[in-house]
């Protein structure tokens, strides 16, 4: 975690620069598209938060970005922070009208794909899925958290998607052991302008194909594409479940819902709505 100090002055890090607000703007909010505004702070708690507040006044396709989050949260509330402009740090306003709400569950999936495949081109390197909401790369042979995806709905017909993801992180700012960054993971490209260029176009694209597949996993091939981009499959888990319970089988599909469907030793299917799920080892045949 940085001190506040360490983010003192625009250009505080030469090898950190910040990002080209004006240039973003006029690349990726344009007649027709999803992106109706976009808007980068120098630093805030949470974008998720700031998001939320103001949602009641925004169209679809609002976004913010910080250069630094003080008080970011992942799922469960949990903290997320790392030094300034290290990062991509944004939130996203989505208003999926006409899409069942029973298939919204799909947004933080449709998320981590677009920015596992939006990132991987322009990064040069490979991300993989964590169900539900974690991308990760590989570190010295080792998978590693570089982001997380957190979904909040806001009124009756808004959700807004918070992203995190580290970028030029080096191993002594981790802010926890076993996370990672794209320059760990020898990216070619740290730049976080066509980063974020990626990433949103990503969303754009997967989003545009989900509502017009009315939220359908499969004709959207969202279901399909999540399931083989995800490291949690074919693994040996153990599922953290609400009211402290817990189970431990093999990660066997995503199904139609967006649940991770887990067998027990008993050769009992677990579909799995919400939950903490730990990689255990390979499931080994």
């Amino acid at each position: 975690m940085t001190p506040p100090a360490a983010s003192a002055g625009r250009w505080s890090d030469l090898d950190r620069p910040p990002l080209n607000a004006p240039a973003l703007r006029r690349a990726l909010v344009r007649p027709g598209g999803l992106w109706t505004s976009f808007d980068v702070v120098e630093s805030t708690g949470s974008t998720n938060s700031d998001l939320v507040a103001r949602a009641a006044g925004l169209p679809e396709g609002a976004v913010l970005v910080a250069e630094e989050q003080t008080a970011g949260r992942g799922r469960l509330d949990r903290g997320w922070s790392a030094p300034a402009r290290s990062g991509l740090f944004l939130s996203v306003l989505l208003r999926p009208a006409g899409v069942p709400v029973r298939r919204w569950g799909w947004l933080p999936l449709l998320t981590g794909v677009a920015a596992a495949t939006g990132l991987a081109r322009a990064a040069g390197a490979d991300l993989t899925l964590k169900w539900p909401n974690d991308l990760l790369v590989k570190v010295a042979g080792e998978q590693r958290k570089t982001g997380g995806i957190l979904a909040e709905r806001t009124g009756d017909d808004g959700v807004v998607i918070g992203l995190g993801i580290n970028v030029s992180l080096r191993e002594d700012e981790l802010p926890v052991p076993g996370a990672g960054s794209l320059a760990l993971a020898n990216a070619v490209s740290t730049d976080r302008d066509p980063l974020l260029r990626a990433l949103l176009r990503s969303l754009e694209h997967w989003y545009g194909q989900w509502r017009a597949a009315n939220g359908d996993p499969h004709l959207s091939r969202l279901q399909e594409t999540y399931a083989a981009g995800c490291s949690t499959l074919g693994l040996t888990v153990r599922a953290e479940l609400p009211g402290d319970r817990s189970l431990v089988g093999e990660a066997v599909a995503i199904d139609g819902d967006g649940r991770l469907v887990v067998t027990t030793p008993d050769g009992e299917d677990h579909p799995i709505g919400a939950g903490d799920i730990v990689h255990l080892r390979p499931e080994t045949r």
